[in-house]
């Protein structure tokens, strides 16, 4: 399940491709939710990148978008304050 029940909200779990052509969400897998990235993995712009961008995406403060693990790997978890049914709906994906 890419999208799990954590503390006041959801972990959402993001395999990020960077260096992408453009940031988009290009679908959910058994594990993951694949994302991809503009921005180059060097210095935590990806990081950032992906923080914003999910952001954007689901409607939310990028204050509220957490990095939990996965600081300088490709498979990311990050913590919002949403269901995971919301981020489910907002996102038009089934988990």
């Amino acid at each position: 399940m890419w999208c799990e029940a954590y503390k006041t909200g959801c972990a959402l779990t993001v395999k990020v491709t960077p260096r992408a052509s453009r940031d988009a969400v290009l679908g959910a897998e058994e594990g993951w939710l694949r994302v991809a990235l503009t921005a180059p993995p060097v210095d935590g712009k990806a990081n950032e990148a992906a923080r914003r961008f999910l952001a954007e995406t689901l409607d939310v403060p990028r204050s509220e978008v957490r990095l939990i693990s996965g600081q300088t790997a490709r498979l990311k978890r990050f913590a919002l304050p949403l269901s995971p049914a919301e981020v489910q709906a907002r996102l038009g994906k089934g988990g």
